[in-house]
């Protein structure tokens, strides 16, 4: 958003109406806000808070509610420009506002909710020590629950929300399984393949944050408890997770190595790992310059499209199943990684974009949605469509920083590489484009507080 000079955002009036006139004093009063509403986790970053502060970026919606608390006025009216000089006439919340209820006997619905939570968080841990010689099955109902929520929110949510619940997650299965408790072997296996599932997440988050070691090592612990596990279908996505990590830090050879290794893993099983496998490799073939492999692997994850039956992990969702949506995607990105730009390709990456357009679908996921409009953005400029090239990325470019993680930047920053050659490099859309991209954070990721 731009104004003019003589207006000023409602925001910047009810932050200084409390004395506030700096983006660091904001943190602290969003802070107590978010308190109020037991939304601990979702603190935006310092940058984010400038971009609102300065730029007068529309905030996320995950952030919304705690700013409404925060001064009192609805979303709408703090992000109205106002001329300098006068007084606005918003009304402030009151009553009806879901921040300003109050239970019938006069406490503070928001004081109310925050110590639940607090209560809820105290019952966990008694559940999980109470039975001290064995684990039952209240214990792992309990983790069911919490593990459903991480994968479910990890392909939606930035890092720094769900990243401090993720690990102490994976902590309580470790304890679990290092303490001797458990005594049924079907107890055993179930908590094998939740440390599987987890220790796959933190990998992944390893990886947007561009650790690549890190992350490699958490795979590796993945597996093993896959392999404890003895589930095929964890063992190959472990494989699939090694080869996206060789594929966004740049080592293509890696990268295809792993896939084809899980590949032949899940030759036999009839979920969407299968499928997973096969883009990734469709994808390192593509970095290679292998056409022909792109071509033969891209058809044989179409042909078993029509084969598939959903198993455990495709009903579990998240990064555990491999969407028609994002089959599209990756296979649209191995012709983008090929040069390839024409009429029909361009069609074919804007249904891919499309696919990724409503976050309500529960296959949505923000890095998906960006890493399609990238390789939008680069199809449209091998077809020589300079404007839809920089259309295609604007909403990429608008991410806030808590959503820019390694691989979304690296999507990023192929375009800029595609724009510095053929004949648009001198174009001015196309130099005022790399100087943007150039600028895109590529040093900040989604980093967790701390």
């Amino acid at each position: 958003m731009e104004w003019e000079a003589s207006a000023v955002l409602f925001f910047r009036k009810a932050l200084e109406a409390r004395g506030i006139r700096t983006p660091e004093d904001i943190l602290p009063l969003y802070r107590e806000a978010a308190a109020r509403l037991a939304l601990e986790n979702a603190e935006p970053a310092s940058k984010t808070v400038e971009g609102w502060f300065y730029d007068g970026r529309r905030p996320q919606r995950a952030f919304r509610p705690v700013i409404v608390e925060m001064l009192g006025f609805s979303i709408d009216d703090l992000w109205t420009e106002v001329p300098e000089g006068t007084t606005p006439t918003f009304s402030p919340l009151t009553g009806a506002s879901p921040t300003a209820l109050h239970a019938d006997a006069g406490v503070d619905l928001n004081e109310m909710k925050r110590t639940g939570a607090v209560a809820v968080q105290r019952a966990k841990e008694f559940l999980l020590g109470k039975d001290r010689e064995t684990v039952g099955d209240d214990t792992l109902g309990l983790l069911d629950d919490e593990v459903g929520r991480l994968v479910a929110a990890y392909p939606r949510d930035p890092l720094s929300t769900i990243w401090d619940d993720l690990l102490e997650t994976q902590e309580q299965v470790f304890r679990l399984l290092e303490g001797g408790r458990v005594r049924q072997l079907s107890h055993l296996r179930d908590l094998n393949v939740k440390a599987a599932v987890l220790s796959f997440l933190v990998a992944k988050g390893f990886n947007d944050m561009e650790s690549p070691h890190q992350a490699m090592t958490m795979t590796r612990v993945a597996a093993s408890c896959a392999r404890t596990a003895e589930h095929p279908g964890l063992i190959a996505l472990t494989d699939g997770l090694k080869s996206l990590i060789a594929y966004w830090a740049d080592k293509p050879e890696d990268a295809y190595h792993y896939a084809s290794q899980g590949a032949a893993t899940a030759a036999g099983l009839r979920g969407t790992v299968g499928l997973w496998l096969l883009g990734l490799q469709a994808r390192a073939a593509a970095v290679l310059g292998d056409e022909e492999t792109v071509r033969v692997v891209n058809q044989d994850a179409a042909d078993r499209r029509e084969r598939v039956v959903l198993d455990d992990l495709d009903r579990l969702g998240g990064l555990f199943t491999y969407a028609p949506e994002k089959q599209l995607y990756y296979a649209v990105e191995s012709e983008a990684l090929l040069g390839h730009g024409d009429a029909q390709l361009a069609a074919e990456a804007e249904r891919a974009v499309q696919g990724f357009s409503d976050p309500g679908s529960p296959n949505w996921a923000f890095g998906d949605l960006a890493g399609s409009q990238c390789d939008l953005a680069l199809i449209r400029l091998f077809s020589g469509d300079l404007d839809g090239t920089a259309a295609a990325i604007r909403p990429v470019l608008d991410l806030p920083n808590s959503h820019r993680n390694n691989g979304i930047v690296v999507s990023a920053q192929r375009v800029r590489q595609a724009l510095m050659s053929g004949p648009a490099r001198t174009a001015v859309v196309a130099r005022d484009l790399r100087t943007e991209i150039e600028a895109f954070p590529a040093s900040r990721p989604a980093l967790p507080r701390g």
